[in-house]
């Protein structure tokens, strides 16, 4: 997918880009300070509202972790309200809590007050200043937490159930592949995106695509045929179903000898968080751009999710053979154009010494055969 010097909101974040400020708020309330030293247990839930926009509802579920503590932040106003955000560092010093979420750059400082039932503070994300204070939530006051739309049955095969599709509106910023539960939204997106996702393959795997495929973008609107939320092979399903039904794509394969990028585990192991998120729930991706910058926060991502995402950033496929398994959260940040990034010595380092310094991982050039697509035939969408 190619993406300009803007916000962009892939499928995977799941249309949660309120996520510069839900991102922004995993907060854990971690330490000891001067009420739980004299015997205070900050295990419970805490809640507040952030102060920002029309403000946003803040859920804390904290809980020991051996000497210290451990928690889990929702964000009540965001598009994936029941998604939650595990704390990393944290410390405290007499009454004064610090703690943050290194995979959204993203830290909090606050006061507890002597009674231990509140924190004053200031959440801080991508330098930008928030408050947010929280209280301690007797019970049955709670704030409740949505459930997740139930995922869809392993062994189901989706088709859309509706569809639109339209040419995009030039004057839009935004874009990506969104999944809400089981509305799906595509926006402002090439064929040759929806092949890139749609088939898991890297834009060079691609050949014979007209020069409208790869230029000219389109919305699609639609809900899948069968209820729950698509995982990430139904929803890529249903893409090539959309292509095939309303672009009249057809196509075959062949193997070719290519270039790509190998993923393998650097000689210092990998630099990655466990994901707090449901183990059978989506990925969910968001990355900006700026001033020659970009960061990738990922969120319930395998290794291989990662790969198929970077497919978006690399000029050529990525194969992932670190043979780690499980779901990670991790943030991400490069320089991918020298000339307009900051000279200051602030800038961030190239991809590949952010992949290895950030992730622990390394990713060298290797070739293989490798399986292309070869286009036969596509059309302008058919009428809805």
């Amino acid at each position: 997918m190619a993406r300009s010097e803007r916000c962009g909101r892939g499928y995977w974040c799941g249309v949660v880009r309120v996520a510069a400020l839900v991102g922004l708020i995993a907060v854990g309330l971690m330490g000891r300070p001067a009420a739980a030293q004299r015997g205070q247990d900050l295990t419970g839930t805490w809640q507040g509202t952030l102060a920002a926009g029309k403000g946003q509802r803040i859920v804390v579920k904290i809980a020991k972790d051996g000497a210290g503590w451990r928690a889990v932040l929702y964000n009540l106003d965001s598009d994936r309200p029941f998604e939650g955000w595990a704390t990393t560092q944290m410390s405290v010093q007499g009454a004064d809590l610090r703690f943050a979420i290194a995979t959204i750059d993203a830290s909090y400082e606050g006061k507890l007050t002597e009674d231990g039932k509140t924190v004053a503070g200031i959440w801080s994300a991508s330098g930008k200043p928030f408050a947010l204070n929280l209280a301690r939530a007797s019970e049955g006051a709670e704030w409740e937490i949505p459930q997740a739309t139930k995922p869809m049955g392993t062994d189901a095969d989706p088709d859309w159930e509706v569809a639109t599709v339209r040419p995009s509106d030039p004057n839009d910023t935004n874009s990506g592949f969104h999944l809400n539960g089981r509305r799906i939204f595509i926006e402002r997106e090439t064929v040759e995106s929806m092949l890139v996702l749609g088939y898991g393959m890297h834009k060079r795997q691609i050949v014979g695509a007209p020069d409208w495929a790869v230029s000219e973008r389109w919305d699609v609107r639609g809900v899948p045929d069968q209820p729950g939320q698509p995982g990430v092979k139904q929803f890529q399903s249903m893409i090539r179903k959309l292509l095939a039904e309303r672009f009249g794509f057809r196509s075959h394969t062949e193997t070719r000898e290519l270039t790509a990028y190998v993923l393998t585990v650097g000689k210092g192991g990998p630099k990655l968080a466990k994901s707090a998120g449901d183990p059978n729930g989506p990925m969910n991706e968001s990355d900006q751009g700026n001033s020659g910058q970009r960061t990738l926060e990922v969120t319930n991502a395998s290794l291989a999710d990662f790969a198929l995402v970077m497919k978006f950033f690399l000029d050529r496929p990525m194969v992932d053979q670190t043979g780690l398994s499980g779901k990670y959260d991790f943030r991400l940040k490069w320089t991918f154009d020298e000339a307009k990034a900051p000279t200051d010595g602030s800038a961030a380092p190239s991809m590949f010494t952010a992949i290895e310094e950030q992730m622990g991982l390394k990713l060298e050039l290797a070739k293989a055969p490798t399986e292309v697509l070869v286009v036969d035939r596509v059309e302008r969408p058919s009428a809805n």
